[in-house]
Protein backbone atom coordinates (compact mmCIF):
# COMPACT_ATOMS: atom_id res chain seq x y z
CA UNK A 1 0.00 0.00 0.00
CA UNK A 2 1.28 3.15 -0.82
CA UNK A 3 1.77 5.91 1.61
CA UNK A 4 -1.21 8.48 1.99
CA UNK A 5 -1.19 12.12 3.83
CA UNK A 6 -4.89 12.55 5.65
CA UNK A 7 -5.84 16.39 6.92
CA UNK A 8 -8.29 16.97 9.33
CA UNK A 9 -9.91 19.98 9.11
CA UNK A 10 -12.31 21.36 11.53
CA UNK A 11 -15.62 22.72 10.21
CA UNK A 12 -18.48 24.54 11.78
CA UNK A 13 -21.64 22.74 9.27
CA UNK A 14 -20.50 19.57 7.91
CA UNK A 15 -23.43 19.69 5.78
CA UNK A 16 -22.11 23.19 4.09
CA UNK A 17 -18.32 22.04 4.10
CA UNK A 18 -19.58 18.70 2.33
CA UNK A 19 -21.58 21.27 -0.11
CA UNK A 20 -18.94 23.85 -0.54
CA UNK A 21 -15.78 20.98 -1.47
CA UNK A 22 -18.54 18.94 -3.73
CA UNK A 23 -19.06 22.50 -5.59
CA UNK A 24 -15.57 22.06 -6.39
CA UNK A 25 -15.30 18.73 -7.33
CA UNK A 26 -14.00 17.06 -4.80
CA UNK A 27 -16.11 13.93 -3.90
CA UNK A 28 -16.48 11.84 -0.32
CA UNK A 29 -15.75 8.07 0.70
CA UNK A 30 -19.72 7.07 1.99
CA UNK A 31 -17.86 4.03 3.83
CA UNK A 32 -15.82 6.48 5.94
CA UNK A 33 -18.54 9.79 6.82
CA UNK A 34 -21.07 9.92 9.17
CA UNK A 35 -23.02 13.16 11.14
CA UNK A 36 -19.39 13.95 12.83
CA UNK A 37 -17.06 13.76 10.25
CA UNK A 38 -16.73 13.27 5.89
CA UNK A 39 -14.17 11.49 4.45
CA UNK A 40 -13.00 13.98 1.61
CA UNK A 41 -10.96 12.75 -1.38
CA UNK A 42 -8.72 15.43 -3.04
CA UNK A 43 -6.32 13.16 -4.99
CA UNK A 44 -7.24 9.44 -5.22
CA UNK A 45 -5.46 7.12 -3.36
CA UNK A 46 -2.74 9.90 -2.02
CA UNK A 47 -4.16 12.96 -0.23
CA UNK A 48 -7.29 12.97 1.62
CA UNK A 49 -9.02 15.24 4.02
CA UNK A 50 -11.03 14.49 7.04
CA UNK A 51 -13.43 17.30 7.61
CA UNK A 52 -15.04 16.88 11.06
CA UNK A 53 -17.27 18.82 13.50
CA UNK A 54 -15.47 21.17 15.40
CA UNK A 55 -17.07 19.27 18.58
CA UNK A 56 -15.67 15.54 17.23
CA UNK A 57 -12.65 17.70 16.57
CA UNK A 58 -11.85 18.51 20.19
CA UNK A 59 -12.57 15.48 21.43
CA UNK A 60 -9.81 14.03 19.44
CA UNK A 61 -7.19 16.27 20.81
CA UNK A 62 -8.47 17.41 24.14
CA UNK A 63 -7.67 21.31 22.87
CA UNK A 64 -9.61 24.29 22.00
CA UNK A 65 -10.57 24.51 18.16
CA UNK A 66 -8.81 26.96 16.56
CA UNK A 67 -10.60 29.66 14.62
CA UNK A 68 -9.58 29.58 11.10
CA UNK A 69 -10.87 33.25 10.19
CA UNK A 70 -8.82 34.75 13.38
CA UNK A 71 -5.75 33.19 13.21
CA UNK A 72 -3.27 31.36 10.60
CA UNK A 73 -3.41 27.39 11.14
CA UNK A 74 -2.06 26.26 8.15
CA UNK A 75 -1.74 26.93 4.34
CA UNK A 76 -3.03 23.77 2.42
CA UNK A 77 -1.36 23.89 -0.57
CA UNK A 78 -2.29 21.64 -3.70
CA UNK A 79 -0.34 21.50 -7.23
CA UNK A 80 -2.84 21.66 -10.62
CA UNK A 81 -1.55 20.16 -13.54
CA UNK A 82 -2.41 23.94 -15.74
CA UNK A 83 -2.65 27.72 -15.15
CA UNK A 84 -6.40 26.59 -16.30
CA UNK A 85 -7.02 24.29 -13.55
CA UNK A 86 -5.90 26.53 -11.02
CA UNK A 87 -8.17 29.38 -12.61
CA UNK A 88 -11.14 26.89 -12.69
CA UNK A 89 -11.00 25.86 -8.80
CA UNK A 90 -10.65 29.33 -7.87
CA UNK A 91 -13.79 30.48 -9.86
CA UNK A 92 -15.52 27.02 -8.63
CA UNK A 93 -14.58 28.21 -5.10
CA UNK A 94 -15.68 31.54 -5.27
CA UNK A 95 -18.86 30.91 -6.99
CA UNK A 96 -19.24 28.35 -3.99
CA UNK A 97 -18.54 31.01 -1.01
CA UNK A 98 -14.88 31.16 -0.86
CA UNK A 99 -13.36 34.35 -0.43
CA UNK A 100 -10.22 34.91 -2.60
CA UNK A 101 -7.60 36.94 -0.36
CA UNK A 102 -5.39 37.90 -3.23
CA UNK A 103 -5.08 38.11 -7.70
CA UNK A 104 -3.18 35.24 -9.07
CA UNK A 105 0.45 35.59 -9.10
CA UNK A 106 2.32 34.84 -12.40
CA UNK A 107 5.97 34.52 -12.20
CA UNK A 108 6.33 32.69 -15.51
CA UNK A 109 7.74 29.21 -14.54
CA UNK A 110 5.48 29.15 -11.65
CA UNK A 111 1.42 30.35 -11.49
CA UNK A 112 -0.83 30.56 -8.11
CA UNK A 113 -3.29 31.88 -6.25
CA UNK A 114 -5.24 30.85 -2.74
CA UNK A 115 -8.62 30.94 -1.42
CA UNK A 116 -10.45 30.83 2.33
CA UNK A 117 -12.61 27.88 2.34
CA UNK A 118 -16.14 28.98 4.43
CA UNK A 119 -14.51 27.73 7.46
CA UNK A 120 -11.61 30.29 7.12
CA UNK A 121 -9.59 27.49 5.71
CA UNK A 122 -6.78 28.36 3.72
CA UNK A 123 -5.73 26.45 0.60
CA UNK A 124 -3.00 27.40 -2.10
CA UNK A 125 -3.81 26.16 -5.69
CA UNK A 126 0.12 26.16 -7.64
CA UNK A 127 0.93 24.91 -10.96
CA UNK A 128 4.65 24.65 -12.21
CA UNK A 129 6.69 24.57 -15.23
CA UNK A 130 7.61 20.74 -14.79
CA UNK A 131 11.29 21.73 -15.42
CA UNK A 132 11.21 24.39 -13.11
Amino acid sequence: MNKQFIVNLPVRQLDKSKAFFSALGFSFKAEFTNENAAFMIVVEDCIYAMLTTEPFFQSLTGKPVARATEANEVVLCLSCESREEVDSLIAKAAAAGARIPHPAEDHGFMYDQGFEDIDGHLWNLVWTESQA
